[in-house]
């Protein structure tokens, strides 16, 4: 069951961070370069849910993996 709990926090942490950097997508036409885009996205703490995220994912897979 703690498995399952943390698969479900790691994918919604996953989804947020994706949507919110590709949300950020829009500043790449207002005059930003691909440099100052990484750069801002590397600022932003609501970026960094989509990397945590996705470690939440591998190992709650990998712990039902074992479980099994």
């Amino acid at each position: 069951m703690g498995s399952f709990f943390l698969f479900l926090v790691g994918f919604g942490m996953t989804v947020t961070g994706s949507v919110t950097i590709i949300a950020y997508f829009n500043f790449l036409p207002a005059g930003l370069t691909w440099a100052d885009y990484f750069i801002f996205i590397a600022g932003r703490p609501e970026c960094y849910f989509f990397p945590l995220g996705l470690l939440l994912l591998l190992i709650s897979l990998r712990h039902f993996n074992i479980e099994k």
